[in-house]
């Protein structure tokens, strides 16, 4: 492997290199596949062009356990840190990629394992939950894994007078607090960036031109958010919520790739993205997720890197929060 290219990937976190125009990035990304028997995950935030030549879309638990699945021998996460860490915590064996290792989560980052051990240290004889976007040091800390689809499965698992530390996400923390009624619930004080900074105001506005609109909300978002919504749930629960609805517009208040899988299928109905505070924009992206293009997905198959790699103890002790969740929501 070129030296250049690890020094560059270790400095700048992704590489930097000219493409003749002519090259058709689709084809050869279609090519590198075949030949390093390669699976594509796209999250469902990235942008369209991206998750048009993943070989699967969706939610980032959802994709490590597609790609578990397969005989492939690389995996190529398009999303953030975190997404590829679960990749290579449910196959080890397998060569994990991502092609910007800047690519973080706001969410992530505000739950530091320093930080979330002391606090659970502080706080014993609790069961702790934590959400599946956080690093593999807290799946390590945690005792199950939740998604946002089975959070409330996860909760409901654990006895009533059990107490229980959730995290990173406060939102979210505080809608599965509401929905189960569980009181006995320290919540970590987390939260997306994209998800806080929907405006309720420009909804509100939204539905008065909109009158008929449905309001599809993740549990990410504020409180004042999640009341306007005609439906909260995850982002494929939001998808899935849409395609057998009878409504034919629809307000949604998520990271805005979504709205590609909500087009592509359903393409006799409006989607219209929840816009931010920030007047000035009419959707809400995640900066994370838009550092991955097409170009650095075809640069990170051409020559294998970044990898994503877990030291296997750490690995082991995060895969037993995953296992955990996974048979409690079977």
């Amino acid at each position: 492997m070129n030296n250049k290219i690890k020094q560059e990937v270790l400095t700048n976190g992704f590489i930097r290199e000219q493409i003749d125009p002519a090259i058709n990035l689709v084809e050869e990304i279609s090519r590198l596949k075949r030949e390093k028997n390669a699976v594509i995950l796209a999250h469902y935030y990235m942008v369209p062009e991206v998750q048009d030549v993943a070989d699967f879309v969706g939610d980032s638990l959802a994709l490590s356990q597609k790609a578990a699945q397969t005989d492939a021998a690389m995996i190529l996460f398009a999303g953030v840190h975190f997404m590829g860490e679960t990749a290579k915590i449910l196959s080890p064996d397998k060569k994990v990629l991502i092609p910007d290792l800047n690519a973080g989560c706001s969410l992530a980052d505000s739950c530091k394992p320093a930080d979330f051990a002391a606090f659970i240290e502080a706080n014993p004889g609790h069961t702790v939950i934590s959400y599946v976007n956080t690093s593999a040091r807290i799946k390590a800390l945690t005792d199950i894994v939740c998604t946002s689809s089975n959070a409330v499965q996860v909760v409901n698992s654990v006895p009533l007078d059990r107490p229980i530390i959730f995290g990173p996400d406060r939102n979210l923390g505080n809608y599965i607090r509401q929905v189960t009624g569980r009181e006995n619930m320290l919540i970590w004080d987390g939260a997306c960036h994209v998800h806080e900074e929907f405006s309720l105001e420009r909804i509100l506005e939204l539905k008065k031109e909109y009158p008929q609109a449905r309001v599809l909300v993740h549990p990410e978002c504020k409180k004042p958010i999640q009341l306007a919504a005609d439906y909260v749930g995850s982002t494929a629960e939001i998808l899935n919520f849409a395609k057998t609805d009878t409504a034919d517009t629809y307000i949604v208040a998520t990271e805005s790739g979504i709205l590609h899988q909500m087009r592509k299928a359903m393409p006799q109905k409006n989607f219209i993205a929840a816009p931010p505070l920030n007047s000035m924009c009419d959707c809400n992206d995640c900066a994370f997720m838009k550092l991955i293009s097409l170009k650095k997905v075809y640069l990170t198959l051409k020559y294998e890197l970044p990898e994503i790699e877990v030291e296997e103890e750490l690995r082991k002790q995060a895969e037993t929060s995953i296992l955990r969740m996974l048979e409690i929501s079977r």
